[in-house]
């Protein structure tokens, strides 16, 4: 066994955008006449697809609603979410982020991000930063039934790995994740996959009971060492 292929998590641990998030999905539940609540998006938003997080919001407060309307919701807020970020004099990346990943580069490893955002929103932020030619693999939060904490979205980058560079024969356990939540931990676990957590969202010491190595800085990840259990 080896290390092959390096997942990212995107929210919280490539961009530092929880905040945008959380006002956006509070504008979205004043325009339903609804209370929103900085718990209730910890406990259900973090970590998981904006389906999932608005379809438990909306429940909470007792409201169901169709697929169509979850859907146009969901298309709302993908809308303001540039809008946001155009505000702002420079994009909240995490630091050491383009060097790691050259690093990864360098190493030979291939880099993919696995996500509960949007689309738009993941290809937005790469073209502006310019590191989108470093991961050749996306899946974004349309793209699965079911969002993290189940492993779905991991076993899809795994196949298209596989079917990109088919001379690799990658499997899970070849993989290395990235994740700054107990949600996305549990789903690169789940998928078979050993996880770097990021302390970005969550305490340190939370992170710590739950990854397999954790880190506050990417410059923190010790990519040899991490080889070398994998090797072993």
């Amino acid at each position: 066994m080896s290390l092959k292929a390096v997942f990212f998590d995107f929210n919280g641990t490539i961009i530092n955008d929880e905040g945008i998030h959380e006002q956006l999905i509070c504008d979205l539940l004043l325009g339903e006449n609804l209370r929103p609540s900085s718990q209730d998006y910890r406990e259900v938003c973090l970590g998981r697809s904006d389906r999932a997080c608005l379809q438990d919001m909306l429940e909470r407060r007792g409201r169901v609603v169709s697929e169509d309307y979850l859907a146009k919701l969901i298309e709302k807020k993908s809308q303001g979410y540039p809008q946001q970020l155009e505000a702002l004099e420079e994009l909240p990346i995490y630091p050491g982020l383009a060097d790691f990943l050259q690093q990864l580069q360098d190493a030979g490893l291939v880099m993919g991000i696995v996500t509960g955002a949007v689309r738009s929103e993941v290809d937005f932020v790469l073209d502006k930063i310019g590191l989108g030619p470093y991961f050749s693999v996306l899946v974004t939060g349309e793209e699965v039934t079911q969002s993290k904490p189940y492993p779905y979205g991991y076993f899809l980058a795994v196949e298209r790995v596989n079917l990109r560079f088919p001379q690799l024969g990658v499997a899970a356990s070849d993989c290395l994740a990235i994740e700054d939540s107990p949600a996305g931990i549990e789903a690169a676990k789940n998928a078979g996959m050993q996880v770097v957590g990021m302390a970005h969202s969550y305490p340190f010491h939370m992170i710590q009971r739950q990854a397999h190595w954790t880190v506050d800085y990417f410059r923190e990840i010790e990519l040899e060492r991490i080889q070398a259990v994998f090797s072993t």
